[in-house]
Parts: C-alpha cells; structure tokens; sequence
C-alpha cells in the first residue's frame, strides 16, 4: 500500500469516527445542560471514556480498511480457486467460527445475558451456540457460491423455521435470539467475511461477486437467531422432564 493510499485510509476513517462520535457527544451536552446536571467529576470520567472509546474506535477501523478486508479477499480469493468445492464448505464454516468467537459484541451479549438470568443462563452455553450458528450460516454461504445455489432457498426456510421455533422455545431465549442476530453481523462479520465471500465468488469461474458475493451477512443474521431458539427448545424440553420426573 502506497503512503497516499495509507493517509487516504485515515482521513476517511477519521473522518467517519467524528461522524459517529460527536453527534452523541453533542447530545449528552444538551442533556447535561437541560437536564442531567451531573458533577463535573462525573463529567471528566465520560469526556475520558468517550476519547478512548474514540480512538479505539479509530484504531479498529483503520486497522479493518488497511489489513483486515484485504486479508479476508486474499483468503477468499485462495479458497475460491480449489478445485475441490467441499473445502469451500469447510473453511467457510470454520472461519464463520473462528470470527464469530471473537466478535466482542457477541460476547458482551452473552456476558449480559448471564448477567441478567442470574447465571441460570452461561456466557459459554450462548456464545457456544451463535458461534455454530455463524459457522453453519458461513459454510451455507460458500456452499451457495461454489454451487450456484439462489439465496432465496436458504431465507425462506430459514424463516419458517424461525417463526416456528418462536412457539416452541423457551421464551427467554426468543428475546435472546432475536438481538443475536444484529449482534452477529458486527465488524468483524461484516468485514472479514463479507470480504471472504466477495474474494471467493471473483475466484470461482461465472460467479458474479455482486450476485454471489453479498447476501452472506442475511445468512449470518439469521443463523444465531435459529441456534438459540433451538437451544431454547432444548431447555423447555429438559424443564417439561424434570416436572413430569418430579
């Protein structure tokens, strides 16, 4: 990458930051002057966490534009080009994994989610299930590529099921499912595999990257949500046990 190309990639990255950060910073302002009224010590710890959540921020994007999403195409690209399809399969599934273990939204949700059941629900046990999710929902995506298979076969069951599993889950695991998916498709999803796919669909011959290459996040929007209702079910089954055991 060219030094022009490199401080291309920090104006606009910084550029978005401010965009992102200083309409709530300006927000919190009016609220503090119309409303909140918070101690100036109160104030300086936010003014500290907000530039460090900023710079953070920064950071990760920068690092997403210059390294992240190239590493994804290059990875894609090699995939793509195997002659054996199944391996396709494979390493999508297992690079869905892989991100989805590492997507820190996902786990600030399953840390909140065991937090609010009081531990009766464990930050592993839910972390566990979007990460299989996404690893299906991914090896479905490069399955799709590699076979020319309409995307439309793969929603619209998908949902069905999913309105399904929303009578027969346990109800604390819809609430669950439903902001997993939002949660899953978060920046590393949305960069590393999306670019996966987009390298994977220009390598292999008569596949168009606009066509084949997007409509992988859909999939992994809606993959946590089917794991954790069928977890859910899993549970309401093992309650319905114990009672008649009991």
């Amino acid at each position: 990458m060219t030094e022009s190309a490199l401080l291309a990639d920090v104006l606009r990255t910084a550029r978005g930051v401010a965009l992102a950060v200083f309409p709530l910073a300006a927000l919190f302002a009016v609220f503090q002057v119309l409303f909140l009224r918070l101690p100036r010590l109160e104030i300086t710890r936010i003014a500290i966490g907000t530039l460090l959540a900023a710079v953070g921020l920064f950071l990760f994007l920068l690092g997403v534009a210059v390294g992240f999403m190239p590493f994804g195409k290059a990875i894609g690209e090699a995939v793509g080009a195997m002659s054996q399809h199944w391996l396709v399969v494979l390493f999508g599934a297992a690079l869905g994994f892989v991100t989805t273990w590492g997507e820190p939204a996902v786990r600030v949700l399953a840390d909140q989610v065991e937090q609010a059941s009081a531990g009766a629900i464990r930050q592993g046990l839910v972390l566990l299930a979007m990460c299989i999710g996404v690893a299906v929902a991914a090896g479905l995506g490069m399955l799709r590529i590699a076979y020319e298979l309409p995307l439309v076969w793969m929603l619209v069951p998908g949902y069905v099921l999913v309105i399904a599993l929303v009578w027969l889950s346990d109800r604390g695991f819809v609430a669950i499912a439903v902001d997993s998916g939002g949660v899953a498709t978060g920046p590393l999803a949305n960069t590393f595999l999306l670019a996966l796919a987009l390298g994977a669909s220009g390598a292999v011959a008569g596949r168009d990257p606009l066509t084949h290459g997007l409509g992988l996040v859909a999939l992994i929007a809606l993959a946590p949500i089917i794991a954790l209702m069928v977890l859910g079910f899993i549970v309401r089954l093992k309650e319905r046990s114990t009672e008649v055991r009991s």
